[in-house]
């Protein structure tokens, strides 16, 4: 009899457990996205055609950035955490470790390219960079005399007699972005690599060049704006003299307002991005947490609008809105690995 209260007891017990992780499973009736501020409108416009078109809500979407989405992707499982999260750049080891240790498994899928643009007003300053004239002027550090000090350098034409007599002021993403990360990877590294006395350093200490090729200074040079790409626009447009970093869609968006910057020669255009011709061009990427999968409604569907070709294809409507198409051939290998939710291994 003891042993059959308690064989009850366990069952009942069981049974709440049950009930509780269900309801806190099936709590949330809509997808939750965050991450980067580049990805963001790309996956606004998705939410809201998959709205339309379909019987679920609306997803809710925030721009976090993508450091910034990603901590909160990786925090765990269960409704209060983010279903998917946006990506200007590839999920880091240690945020991919993260996201294990803490139950969640990040399914990655790469939805186009991206490319970084210098900004000014229409009418404001005209340049034509060299990676190694971008490090040189928004480095922490850079060399001089052969010495590596804190950057002296305060107008362009300091770094390069043939750049305007102007003073530096960049406004750019800060350390949560991925547009910020991927711009000292693509730029900051590349110019250090043509210092000699840096070059030297990477042979020797690959952390150690690090550490110098991705700090950007901090004496009013280059000034954070937060992940808010609109800001940097507006800002830009009151100051003839300032650059702004912007992904190229926000730069697409308002080109009647603002100009790019040639790199090495070469203009920022879709045709440009697309080719590998520009130097500055990257990934983007969102994530999607693979246990809330069949718990969250609608996940499934919203991958399968936004790997649709009338989507993100070469005359999808993400096209029209600065999205750098990856290749058909990719895409239809993308889609069927996103819609079958392969983990993502690293």
């Amino acid at each position: 009899m003891a042993i059959m209260l308690k064989n009850k007891h366990v069952f009942t017990l069981l049974v709440l457990v049950i009930l509780i992780v269900s309801k806190s499973a099936s709590a949330r009736d809509q997808i939750q996205i965050v991450g980067s501020s580049t990805v963001f409108p790309f996956s606004t416009a998705v939410a809201e055609q998959f709205g339309q078109k379909t019987s679920f809500k609306t997803p809710v979407v925030e721009s976090t950035g993508s450091g910034g989405g990603l901590k909160l992707f990786c925090s765990g499982i269960g409704e209060e955490t983010p279903d998917i999260t946006n990506a200007s750049r590839r999920i880091k080891e240690r945020e991919f470790n993260k996201c294990i240790q803490n139950g969640a498994t990040p399914v990655e899928i790469k939805v186009g390219f991206d490319g970084i643009v210098m900004s000014s007003a229409k009418e404001g300053i005209v340049l034509n960079l060299t990676h190694l004239q971008i490090f040189n002027a928004l480095a922490k550090k850079v060399v001089v005399d052969g010495e590596l000090k804190d950057n002296p350098h305060r107008l362009w034409s300091d770094v390069d007699s043939s750049l305007p007599s102007v003073r530096i002021e960049v406004l750019g993403p800060p350390p949560t972005s991925g547009t910020r990360d991927a711009f000292v990877e693509l730029v900051f590294e590349n110019g250090a690599k043509n210092v000699e006395m840096l070059s030297a350093i990477r042979k020797r200490d690959k952390k150690a060049f690090e550490k110098i090729a991705h700090a950007i200074r901090e004496d009013g040079a280059y000034v954070e704006t937060g992940e808010n790409d609109n800001l940097i626009i507006q800002k830009i447009k009151a100051n003839p003299s300032a650059v702004g970093i912007l992904g190229f869609s926000f730069f697409d968006q308002n080109s009647d307002k603002i100009k790019g910057a040639s790199i090495a020669g070469i203009q920022p255009t879709f045709d440009n991005i697309a080719s590998g011709d520009y130097p500055i061009s990257r990934s983007l990427y969102f994530y999607v947490k693979k246990e809330h999968v069949g718990i969250v409604p609608g996940i499934e569907e919203y991958i399968s609008e936004f790997t649709n070709e009338e989507t993100w294809g070469d005359e999808g409507y993400l096209a029209e809105k600065g999205l750098i198409p990856l290749p058909k051939a990719d895409r239809e290998i993308i889609a069927k690995k996103a819609l079958s939710f392969e983990p993502l291994i690293m």
